[in-house]
């Protein structure tokens, strides 16, 4: 099976970027394994308890590809500077089921194994 890999870096409610991303995945995900690597302020996209009144919460989104199978990593460093830690196994408590926290150097080998490579960034 092809793999494609999406990177993404703004972070949530602010563009149409992360929704983007979430569409194409969920389409990508019919024919394809998915990755999608968030990176700088889109670590934020699976954050739980995100409330947006007018908006569909993008971290259930997120959460919902993983629980199809898309392989969902944040960036380590982005994600401890804005203050969300990691488990050992990369898991976190702030972070919604499946999404895990990884080294920014599993992004190279991501991108490496991939057919494809979108990257949504600012």
């Amino acid at each position: 099976m092809k793999t494609l890999t999406i990177i993404l870096a703004g972070g949530p409610y602010i563009s149409e970027d992360a929704m983007m991303a979430y569409k194409i995945a969920d389409a990508a995900l019919n024919r394809y394994h998915v990755n999608i690597f968030l990176y700088l302020d889109a670590v934020h996209i699976p954050r739980r308890g995100q409330d947006p009144a007018i908006f569909a919460n993008e971290g259930e989104l997120f959460a919902d590809l993983a629980e199809r199978g898309a392989v969902i990593r944040a960036c380590s460093r982005c994600a401890a500077a804005r203050g969300d830690l990691a488990e050992e196994d990369g898991t976190s408590r702030d972070y919604h089921e499946g999404i895990k926290i990884s080294s920014l150097y599993d992004l190279p080998d991501m991108i490496s194994e991939s057919d494809g490579v979108i990257s949504l960034c600012r």
